[in-house]
């Protein structure tokens, strides 16, 4: 036998287990015998925005490391995130001002703070707020305000290296940093409404007219810009010391990006618009499980045909920006890339949509050319699934998703089963960010789904469903294993992050910093030990 384990014999308070904890090393093994061969990790799904914090909403400072800390404790390996974008209307991570800017929101105060470019006396008039929920009509123009000042600090004092910084950084991410901070310089100008209300001269503006506003708007530019460096210096300093400490940040995108952006403002060609920069057909899905009348996302699509020309240019700067700031990028509605539902622009829902082909195979093959194969990229492939879909998943071998609490939504056998599950190679979820909490979804299933389960999951009275999901999705044969904080807190329906379809009221939960405790973490380090996924 050339496979080394340390068996350890663990007491819990609930349990005694025999815990086969593999070295390290056994999984670099495992891993360098088939690039394709994902290891056994776990981890949690908590957006950024759902961290404890003094300043109303959830950041990337002092518990953000703590989180960090209690990943390690428990011995997870990965810490899922939506997107970390810009967010516009609705406050929704799927909707943002740029595919590549970073969320102002996300900058901690404290950061500012060391950096010197505010003092103690300017966080004195921090809004109150509940610490389970933010309040973004508060919160914004508070944070705006702070980064600011900041600002107004860097210029009226003496920073040499950190404008030596900035510098670096400008130039480094010209290629969408420009546009991002002149398409929101004319955003200010314009009333903060959306770019398809602003007037000609700036919606479809000319090069010399775009290159007389870089002039006259420098200061705001500039403003914008200096922000997008504080949020991915403070960015790379906590992904660095996640990386340290054997954690993993796994990233998300989504396939469309939002009208109002920069991205459609200053690529108008890659998209179906018409003349005036108007949709002419806009994303959606058909009636599905979340929706009778399917969901109506708005969001532009693209012209593939230009994409083709241009070398999917635009595609392989985006993946490969992400992969520089993340380490592993889900892409939501991958199935799109094989056929998506386009929509005629001015419906009311999705139901009056139809299926169009994508670019498929060829855009993959070109990001691959560019950025080399064995990609870490995720796929969401939920949704209306065809073999099409899954051969183009699975000719990149890219890992696709188990949702647990899809497999007892009838008493039907069916793929999310972890029994039925053909592959190491996918991601077994106990739910995602569009789910109710496990807890919550369970006190709404039909009885004869709720026996089921309870008798899948050896349920007794008085265990947890959220931890009964977590064990489950566990000890299934998927190489990565995810679940929401909420989940591991036995949380219920007031800790649902997004109820897809409801435009407002969405991604406002937030934990307390009481909830993660010493007994939670050596609890579920000795559940992942159990089944293999602790390799520290």
């Amino acid at each position: 036998m050339d496979i080394l384990s340390i068996i350890i014999h663990t007491k819990s308070r609930k349990n005694d287990y025999f815990v086969v904890i593999y070295r390290e090393e056994i999984v670099k093994r495992r891993l360098s015998m088939n690039s394709n061969i994902l290891p056994r990790m776990s981890g949690i799904l908590l957006h950024p925005t759902s961290l404890p914090s003094p300043y109303g909403i959830g950041d990337l400072g002092e518990e953000a490391y703590h989180f960090v800390d209690f990943l390690e404790a428990s011995g997870q390996h990965l810490w899922q995130m939506l997107p970390l974008t810009h967010t516009g209307y609705g406050d929704s991570p799927y909707q943002s001002f740029s595919a590549f800017a970073g969320q102002p929101l996300l900058i901690s105060p404290g950061h500012l703070l060391k950096l010197r470019l505010i003092s103690q006396e300017d966080l004195a008039d921090c809004p109150k707020t509940d610490p389970d929920h933010i309040d973004y009509g508060t919160i914004i123009p508070w944070k705006n305000r702070l980064l600011e000042k900041a600002y107004d600090s860097f210029l009226t004092r003496d920073f040499p290296e950190l404008k030596e910084r900035l510098s670096s950084f400008c130039q480094k991410n010209s290629y969408w940093l420009d546009d991002y901070g002149l398409f929101l310089a004319c955003k200010k100008v314009n009333g903060g409404v959306s770019w398809l209300e602003w007037e000609d001269a700036y919606r479809i503006p000319t090069p010399a007219f775009k290159a007389s506003l870089r002039q006259e708007l420098s200061q705001d530019i500039g403003f914008y810009q200096f922000v997008q460096f504080l949020f991915f210096e403070e960015w790379q300093e906590l992904k660095s010391y996640a990386n340290e400490h054997g954690v993993h940040i796994i990233g998300d995108i989504p396939i469309f990006v939002s009208m109002d952006s920069a991205d459609v403002w200053a690529n108008r060609h890659l998209f179906q618009l018409d003349t005036k920069g108007f949709p002419l057909r806009v994303a959606g899905v058909p009636p599905d499980y979340f929706s009778e009348t399917g969901q109506l996302w708005g969001n532009p699509l693209y012209q593939w045909e230009v994409h083709e020309k241009e070398g999917y240019a635009w595609w392989i700067s985006r993946i490969k920006n992400q992969l520089e700031v993340l380490d592993i990028l889900r892409i939501d509605h991958f199935r799109g890339f094989e056929a998506y539902w386009s929509v005629p622009y001015g419906e009311k829902t999705a139901v009056n949509g139809e299926w169009v082909k994508g670019p498929n195979k060829k855009l993959f093959a070109a990001i691959e050319a560019a950025l080399g194969g064995n990609l870490p990229i995720i796929a969401e492939d939920l949704g209306v699934i065809t073999p099409e879909v899954e051969d183009l998943r699975d000719t990149f071998h890219f890992p696709g998703m188990k949702v647990l609490q899809f497999a007892f939504e009838s008493l039907d056998e069916n793929g999310f089963l972890p029994h039925q599950f053909t592959t190491a190679n996918c991601v077994c979820y106990t739910g995602t960010h569009d789910n109710d909490t496990t807890c919550g979804w369970y006190a709404t299933l039909a009885p004869h789904c709720r026996e089921k389960t309870a008798m899948y999951m050896n349920l007794r009275e008085g265990d947890s469903i959220g931890m009964a999901f977590v064990r489950t999705a566990l000890s299934s044969i998927a190489a990565y294993a995810i679940f929401p904080l909420q989940d591991v807190l036995g949380i219920g329906k007031e800790g649902r992050m997004n109820t897809p379809g409801v435009p407002a009221g969405n991604w406002g939960w937030r934990y307390t910093k009481d909830a993660l405790t010493d007994s939670l973490a050596e609890d579920l380090r000795a559940l992942t030990a159990l089944y293999g996924r602790c390799t520290r």
